[in-house]
């Protein structure tokens, strides 16, 4: 059995915020959760892990990870992006589909699940693909695939330009009762990937850059077919402040859609880019510093419900190219946590049981995710934080290291992560 005592509980789903002991039995079951447990009573073989000035919540959940396993693992595999996540204070990770091969079939869905339970450090849940090759063409077999584990659908990293097929998606889905999940960025408005249109960071680097209309203008599509069909359906990275309106009118419509943004959005604009170049690079782009105030307007209002950190790895020499020829996208597991307390806490915008609630209880409820709560009977899943260590990220647990938050001075650590009777830390 697992004893953590003195710990101060803070469970967004409950509402629970004190001091409080927990026993975990040799199931990894909570069993009970008191101010004061007899370490004596609970038998001679319980361990005892002190959690005095530390904080115990429900484990974050992410839904929007790329562990690029299979076809791409010298960037991650399953197994290192596990240790990347449970380092970040994440115990469920929901994967993406543009694997290679795409995780379109039941056999590739299979792989990972099998992968994943070589040594289930984490939940890992693997999305698939809403297109065959995620060519835009022809759907998958959604009845099939969900039946198999599949949490959701999307073809992230692609956006859905045939809008006669995303309604017929959404048909699916609703039929299915299963979650979509949309990368939104028009091609004809990305002149460039990676930074925003027009900025100095755009002229510095001699590259046109992608205009927010791209993101905004699908997302106005895709709420009036959420609208129309009655699909549930994820806003994927939001970055524009036209797009949190946008999705805020859709909410007031009664469209049953959702929005995820990622902590670097909320922390970095467009500026950073000057600074780190393509460790900065990433689709959307960062934007406008009046674009980061409406996001983060947005996740404190709830019109955007989630925090999703959209962990993109990629070997050091393919971010070394220059600016036009390098990969999209950052790390980032491992530095959400200090990043959003940094941005958001610290700085007064949001309070630690808001952070918590976008981390963890939301996109658990948006994804149908039970159990998370800390209460007896749910299985112990749980992250052990410090809100107010200093925390300066050298190392990671990753296999890429493609972040422009390297270095540089945060607020925040995770101690690490409980999974049933098995309490892990790193570093």
């Amino acid at each position: 059995m697992l004893l953590i005592y003195t710990a101060h509980i803070m469970d967004p789903y409950t509402g629970l915020d004190g001091l409080r002991d927990i026993l975990i039995d040799d199931n990894g079951v909570i069993t009970q959760v008191e101010k004061h447990i007899d370490w004596a009573s609970a038998g001679p073989d319980v361990t005892l892990l002190d959690a005095k000035s530390r904080t115990v919540t429900p484990g974050f959940i992410d839904t929007h990870v790329h562990f690029r396993d299979p076809g791409q693992t010298h960037k991650e595999d399953i197994h290192t992006g596990m240790r990347a996540a449970a380092a970040g204070g994440y115990t469920t990770v929901v994967c993406m589909a543009n694997t290679k091969p795409v995780c379109d079939s039941l056999e590739t869905l299979e792989y990972a699940q099998q992968t994943a339970a070589q040594d289930p450090l984490i939940h890992v849940l693997q999305a698939c693909a809403i297109t065959k090759g995620l060519k835009g063409q022809e759907l998958t077999d959604f009845a099939a695939l969900k039946a198999a584990g599949a949490p959701g659908f999307t073809d992230d990293g692609i956006p859905l330009r045939d809008a006669s097929l995303v309604m017929r998606a959404m048909e699916q889905a609703v039929k299915n009762d299963t979650l979509l999940s949309f990368h939104e960025e028009a091609p004809e408005f990305v002149d460039s990937p990676g930074v925003n249109f027009g900025s100095a960071a755009a002229a510095k680097f001699g590259v046109p850059g992608a205009r927010p209309i791209s993101e905004e203008v699908m997302i106005a599509r895709d709420i009036a077919l959420a609208l129309r069909s009655g699909a549930r359906v994820v806003f994927q990275h939001v970055s524009s402040a036209l797009s949190v309106s946008l999705i805020r009118a859709g909410k007031e419509l009664g469209a049953k859609i959702y929005a995820e943004v990622t902590p670097h959005h909320l922390a970095l604009t467009e500026d950073a880019v000057l600074e780190h170049g393509t460790l900065a690079r990433m689709n959307p782009p960062l934007r406008t510093e009046a674009d980061r105030q409406a996001l983060i307007a947005g996740l404190k209002d709830g019109t955007i419900d989630m925090i999703a950190t959209d962990h993109a790895p990629h070997a050091a020499e393919e971010k070394a190219q220059d600016f036009a020829s390098a990969p999209s996208g950052i790390t980032g597991l491992e530095t959400a946590f200090s990043v959003c307390n940094t941005a958001l806490v610290k700085t007064g915008r949001m309070t630690r049981m808001q952070l918590l609630t976008c981390m963890s209880k939301n996109p658990a409820q948006i994804y149908g995710l039970t159990g998370k709560s800390i209460e007896p009977g749910n299985h112990a899943e749980l992250a052990i934080l410090d809100w107010d260590a200093d925390k300066v990220y050298t190392k990671y647990q990753s296999k890429s290291s493609n972040t422009p938050f390297t270095g540089k001075p945060l607020r925040g650590a995770v101690h690490g992560i409980v999974m049933g009777q098995r309490a892990i830390h790193f570093g």
